[in-house]
């Protein structure tokens, strides 16, 4: 069993039934998720030791996290409490031709306004294995940002493999912002989960030429990426296809030491819950590093974790690793006797 740490912000979501609009809406669907604490419960629900570290109001809502992730199995013994509240979004349910749509109420959370005094890295790595972060708590504020960069650097004093997850979102902060931010993360990370968008838009590499697609193409990103941080082991995402808001396809995409190994094609039809299924192919990836899986095995059970996550409620991943394989090794579809 691996100690692994995440930090980061975890918030209520408030979701519409499908085919109903936002703003007429009298009922909703309460789930508690962020993409660092889905990745915990993800892991945890694995078999290993996890530790979410993070900041909620002490009331009643905080409780309710508290529960939720002690329910999935993710320790709090550093989940502080304090604040006046707890971060939410709305999500308006996609359906065919038309796609989701996320609001966000998370100004002045518990977590936005956590310090780098309130928590003891030194504490927290002491014989952890793993550390992961994203993009999201970084584009939060800017001492936000100096947290993240100060937790990856105490990581690494502590002998920790640090995962640093892109995931950039444009209503949180510009792209200018982001990419100068997540420059100066990268020196201090072993793995990380980006695309061809992130490597031009973020980084600023090259377009690849004309001719280069798919697989070619993503691996030319990922070698310019790898010359620029040489510290960086390995690099991950998702090749998606987009065919309506209720069926994509998804192929799972792992970098490690030149090569670029994929899974096969997921064909996932009538999708009930997409929001967290780049958090389970996370969870799937870094799982497999910790288990010292192969690489063809390890993407294909990232891949297989994420389509899995497709096809449950809520933020968070809830199959153990024998029912993610055996998922991976038969036909969509069949009744599992």
């Amino acid at each position: 069993m691996k100690k692994i740490i995440t930090l980061g912000e975890i918030m209520l979501r408030f979701s519409t039934n499908i085919g109903e609009r936002l703003f007429k809406a009298d009922q909703v669907q309460m789930h508690y998720g962020g993409a660092e604490a889905n990745v915990a419960v993800s892991l945890a629900r694995f078999g290993h030791h996890v530790q979410f570290v993070s900041k909620v109001p002490e009331n009643m809502l905080g409780m309710a996290v508290d529960r939720h992730l002690q329910a999935n199995g993710v320790q709090t013994d550093f989940l502080l409490k304090g604040g006046e509240r707890l971060g939410t979004y709305y999500v308006e349910s996609g359906v065919g031709p038309r796609s989701a749509q996320v609001t966000y109420d998370r100004k002045y959370s518990s977590f936005s306004q956590l310090t780098i005094e309130e928590i003891d890295f030194d504490e927290i790595f002491q014989d952890a294995s793993l550390f992961h972060v994203t993009g999201i708590t970084a584009a939060l504020s800017p001492s936000l940002r100096e947290l993240v960069l100060h937790s990856l650097k105490k990581a690494k004093e502590h002998g920790v493999t640090t995962s640093f997850d892109f995931n950039y979102r444009a209503k949180l902060w510009r792209q200018e912002e982001a990419s100068d931010t997540i420059k100066t993360f990268l020196p201090y990370v072993d793995g990380c989960f980006c695309g061809e968008l992130d490597a031009i838009y973020l980084l600023g590499i090259e377009k690849a030429a004309p001719a280069l697609e798919g697989r070619a193409k993503l691996k030319y990103y990922y070698q310019k990426i790898k010359q620029l941080y040489p510290n960086i082991r390995f690099m991950s995402s998702t090749f998606r296809q987009v065919i309506s808001a209720s069926t994509n396809t998804l192929q799972g995409n792992y970098y490690l030491d030149g090569e670029l190994y994929q899974s096969k094609v997921h064909q996932i039809d009538h999708i009930v819950e997409r929001i967290g299924g780049g958090d389970a192919f996370a969870a799937g990836i870094l799982y497999g590093i910790v288990e010292g899986m192969a690489p063809e095995e390890l993407v294909e059970f990232a891949a297989a974790a994420s389509v899995l996550k497709h096809t449950v409620h809520g933020d968070c991943n809830i199959f153990s690793p024998n029912e993610i394989k055996e998922f991976a090794s038969n036909k969509p579809g069949k009744i599992v006797r």
